[in-house]
């Protein structure tokens, strides 16, 4: 059963031997807000929304900084080990924020897209089962201190993880919810 919108759960989405000790970036949306209802403007076509990815900022971002990783990840999709929305890599450091829709182009913000579980190299927007009550969407934009990683539009969730693991310089998460 889905946590409760009323009380987060201490949920951990990052690469292994991630952010140094007290290095975060500040993550924010003019679309939602933190811990607030995602809009049907950024929720997939499937569930009858218009599918296009939400802007996000983000500060904060550490000396060596060289590119930033986008991911949103569902904890509380019913498959037993989550499902990824959003995989955006090879983000230049000059970039600080994306705009609305960014993530329905393979290459939002001069970066690439990965392979998301809805089996597409974009933005796939909340849409979980009938009364399978609200999901939580973890937004989270991490600080990495290599240019590429190396990953591709086939590239998946966890090895797209494994890929940043130990690059991880910072990172931050603004999360959303969604269910009907």
């Amino acid at each position: 059963m889905p946590a409760s919108t009323s009380s987060y759960e201490t949920v951990s989405v990052r690469a292994p031997q991630g952010p140094q000790q007290g290095a975060k970036l500040k993550v924010t949306s003019d679309s939602f807000a933190d811990g607030s209802t995602i809009g049907m403007d950024f929720v997939f076509g499937g569930c009858g929304g218009k599918n296009r990815s939400p802007q996000l900022s983000w500060s904060g971002a550490p000396a060596g900084t060289r590119s930033f990783a986008i991911t949103c990840f569902d904890p509380d999709a019913p498959t037993g080990c989550g499902y990824w929305h959003w995989l955006a890599f090879d983000i230049p450091a000059s970039v600080a924020k994306v705009d609305v829709g960014a993530g329905t182009d393979k290459s939002p913000a001069g970066g690439r897209s990965g392979a998301t579980d809805y089996g597409i190299s974009s933005y796939g927007g909340p849409c979980p089962p009938k009364g399978d009550g609200a999901h939580r969407y973890f937004f989270t934009v991490y600080a990495l201190d290599v240019p590429s990683l190396g990953a591709s539009e086939k590239t998946h969730g966890a090895p797209c993880m494994f890929m940043m693991r130990g690059h991880v310089l910072a990172s931050g998460t603004i999360v959303g919810t969604f269910g009907h």
